[in-house]
């Protein structure tokens, strides 16, 4: 498949100069462009290679001397990203998933299943199933009995959906996601150790033989429209009420959302996030890499924590967090600083104990000897 430099320009809203008439079928950093690639040099400090590869045509920054570059034509990105976002989609083939149901694929009588639909083999779809118009789903996906998918979904290889999940449109699930197994969630007969020293705060008074019962979980999960799940990332159904994941809201690889836990809209969690049951995440809220969340708080609309941060308490919204436990950022940023001049002072007290130390103590040679 390809495209003329001016069909690109006009679907990302961009300007463009020089020979729009240009075919490109993919896109290359410039060093290692061809002829038939879009070079991507939206930066100036990406020029030099342009010089090294044999782009006709690239995206390039405001301004950019386009000519004087030896191109033929240019596509001028005000918003880098932004452009890289409208272009990716724009070149993805997508996964090669035939139209219709395959035949190696085991679908419920009871199951409903939208016009336009592609159902790759050996894929499992139970009773009472809905799934909308236009839905791709790849091989070895389980959709379980009740189950309601919208409209334009694409569900990618053994990605597992559980009973009565309900999912909005334009749903991605990566490879591997699970969503809708059954929370981690154990009573014992009596007080357990966790519940005595979440109540002392570490003590106690004697240490008991305990065993675990299961807690079953009668919810589901529910998830908005625009949401995508990465791969092997999973999300628990709640015990009563319905674990919920907001319209756009976007989770990385290998991601944990635990039972009852409601999470908002537009919010990004990134790789190796972990939110523990019950806690509620607000709106446009964003967690870097392996940012742990703890049960039963709340954290605010807005809030952005930086990598590895550890949220113990209830985050007011807006604030932007650090560290383990997590603080402000600004905060954190003075503790490691303060943490990195330890050595010195310690070395600074050592020599000042040593200057006034009292003849005769600490070793100090007294005036008698």
């Amino acid at each position: 498949m390809t495209h003329t430099i001016g069909e690109i320009a006009q679907a990302l809203g961009a300007e463009a100069a020089g020979d729009l008439t240009i075919p490109v079928s993919g896109a290359s950093e410039p060093h290692t462009a061809g002829p038939g690639d879009l070079a991507l040099a939206m930066d100036p400090k990406y020029a030099g290679g342009l010089a090294q590869g044999r782009a006709l045509a690239a995206v390039v920054w405001p301004g950019a001397d386009w000519q004087a570059l030896g191109l033929k034509a240019a596509i001028f990105a005000p918003r880098s990203r932004l452009a890289m976002s409208g272009l990716t989609c724009m070149l993805d083939p997508g996964p090669a998933i035939a139209p219709g149901i395959h035949p190696m694929t085991v679908i419920d009588p009871s199951a409903q299943i939208g016009a336009g639909v592609a159902i790759a083999p050996f894929v499992t779809i139970g009773a009472g199933v809905t799934i909308g118009q236009g839905a791709r789903i790849a091989s070895h996906v389980s959709i379980a009995e009740g189950a309601q998918i919208g409209a334009d979904a694409l569900i990618l290889q053994g990605a597992k959906i559980g009973a009565r999940v309900t999912i909005g449109d334009r749903f991605i699930a990566q490879p591997g996601a699970v969503i809708g197994a059954d929370g981690f969630s154990f009573v014992t007969p009596e007080k357990s150790g966790v519940e005595e020293i979440r109540q002392t705060l570490g003590q106690r008074d004697e240490i008991r033989e305990q065993s675990w019962t299961r807690i079953h979980s009668l919810g589901a999960v529910t998830i908005g429209d625009d949401v995508e799940i990465g791969a092997n990332s999973t999300i628990d159904r709640g015990t009563i009420r319905n674990t919920t994941i907001g319209s756009g809201t976007k989770l990385d690889n290998l991601v944990h959302i635990g039972h009852n836990v409601q999470v908002g809209r537009d919010c990004l969690l990134c790789g190796q996030v972990g939110i523990a049951g019950s806690a509620r995440i607000g709106d446009r809220v964003v967690l870097a890499g392996q940012c742990g969340v703890n049960d039963n708080i709340f954290v605010g609309d807005d809030v952005i924590a930086g990598g590895g941060t550890k949220i113990f308490t209830n985050a007011p919204k807006g604030r932007v967090l650090l560290g383990y436990p997590a603080v402000k950022m600004e905060t954190h940023l003075e503790m490691q600083k303060a943490l990195r001049r330890l050595p010195r002072m310690a070395a600074s007290l050592a020599a000042l104990q040593k200057a006034v130390a009292i003849p005769g103590q600490d070793g100090a040679a007294s005036e008698t000897e």
